[in-house]
């Protein structure tokens, strides 16, 4: 049944209780007919024995009347047979040969005894009745047996079956055909709703605003939820590429028109300069590709979601000891400060690395000088962690502090010291963690708060 549509599924769902039903219906119809044309044949079978107890009474022992015979033979659809014995066993008059009486049905004074036997070759229904009958001739006991083929019998029971039968056909007939199309009705909804997100272009991510029954409005909001995603997730892939095409394509033609130029040196020590500046402009095209893919790692986990039980204590102590080490030739004091109670949160680790990563390459470039002090503050609190980053440098203009975190924005010319994209990626690592950066007020150098929910 998984490989049915659900108009076939809902169909044998509700069809096969009815058939089971009318399965039984029938079987309970067939005992039913059996028990009334066996009762109404029998209750015909004693009137009969009645009958003929009265007429051979009257007649004095004479055969019964040829109309007599007519008229039951009409009357029960099959011959009659009967047999009259007077007081004493003596035979009065009828048929020689009556069925034999079973050893478990007793004639009982005045009480019919029906039994079903064999009456030459063929199966008959018979009934026995004793009475006494005061009367000169035949005064005392007399005991009456009648019998009659069970053909017609049988044929008024396959009558009544098959006339069951019919109707419970005709009922399921028309039980399917307004099943089918109570359900071609019912789905109506859900076909409608196929064809309208059929009918969309690849690129029409639009939330689905047309009425649905409430069964599908869990559908439907499931399906708005994905295409909200595909939409995100998508106008994060343009922007990359347009991003990446528009800032990669002037360091290329800038590393090509400076190989050119160093083809056509005209000495070693001009090749030698034009080569460091071919040299220069590759490491600056490498640093603007790596944080090219960094930003789109960072958007990428931020649409998976990939949480989990960090020790940021540990993490952040961590990379805190290793650019310590990396500033010890420009004699750069390196601190690490944890505030509050240190506890494990939800985050993604390798996220929470880019985005301290950036904010360390952000101070040497352009906050740290030789000899200069740099800050690390882990602050925690009940609902959120605050992780804070100072130096001493020469600071943020405050009409800056807030575009510093744009894509590509840069305070100054110099595009050998960065791409522009480092403080960026800081920003969208805080907000896929539910929290934010930012650029803090201080009397000296910068200070950068990244604040993460937890």
């Amino acid at each position: 049944m998984t490989r049915l549509s659900l108009r076939a599924r809902l169909f044998l769902l509700l069809m096969a209780p009815l058939f089971f039903v009318a399965i039984a219906v029938a079987f309970a119809r067939f005992l039913v007919a059996e028990r009334m044309s066996e009762e109404l044949y029998d209750n015909t079978l004693l009137v009969v024995a009645l009958t003929i107890s009265r007429d051979v009474v009257l007649s004095e022992g004479d055969v019964l009347t040829e109309e007599l015979l007519d008229e039951l033979t009409n009357a029960l659809g099959d011959p009659v047979y009967y047999r009259v014995t007077g007081p004493g066993g003596s035979f009065v008059t009828g048929y020689s040969d009556p069925p034999q009486l079973p050893d478990t049905a007793k004639s009982i004074s005045g009480t019919p005894v029906f039994y079903d036997s064999v009456s030459v070759g063929r199966p008959v229904r018979a009934v026995v009745l004793r009475e006494f009958i005061s009367e000169p001739q035949f005064g005392g006991w007399v005991t009456v047996e009648v019998w009659q083929n069970v053909s017609q019998r049988a044929a008024l029971s396959r009558r009544l079956v098959t006339q069951s039968l019919m109707l419970l056909g005709s009922i399921l007939l028309t039980a399917s055909l307004i099943l089918w199309f109570g359900i071609q009705l019912g789905l109506k909804p859900v076909f409608d709703l196929r064809e309208a997100i059929g009918a969309r272009t690849p690129d029409d991510l639009r939330p689905i605003r047309r009425w649905v029954p409430p069964e599908l409005r869990p559908l439907v909001d499931a399906t708005n939820s994905l295409f909200e995603r595909l939409a995100r997730a998508i106008s994060l892939r343009d922007a990359f590429i347009s991003d990446a095409a528009h800032q990669v394509r002037n360091p290329i033609a800038a590393i090509q028109s400076q190989a050119e130029a160093a083809m056509t040196a005209p000495s070693e020590a001009q090749l030698r300069e034009r080569i460091a500046d071919v040299a220069a402009s590759a490491r600056a095209t490498g640093r603007l590709t790596n944080q090219l893919l960094s930003i789109e790692r960072v958007r990428g986990r931020t649409l998976r979601a990939l949480s989990e039980d960090t020790d940021l204590v540990a993490l952040i102590s961590g990379l805190t000891r290793a650019f310590a080490e990396s500033q010890l030739k420009r004699s750069v004091n390196v601190a690490f400060e944890v505030q509050g109670t240190p506890r494990s949160v939800r985050a993604d680790p390798v996220m929470i690395e880019e985005l301290l990563g950036n904010l360390f390459d952000n101070a040497a470039k352009y906050g740290l000088r030789a000899g200069g002090e740099l800050t690390v503050v882990l602050a925690f609190s009940e609902s959120d962690v605050v992780l804070s980053i100072r130096d001493d440098g020469p600071g943020i203009p405050p009409d800056l502090r807030e575009r510093v975190f744009d894509r590509f924005f840069r305070s100054d010319l110099d595009q050998t010291r960065g791409c522009g994209l480092g403080l960026s990626i800081v920003a969208d690592v805080a907000m896929a963690h539910g929290g934010s950066a930012v650029c803090a007020d201080t009397p000296k150098g910068a200070e950068f708060r990244v604040r993460l929910l937890v």
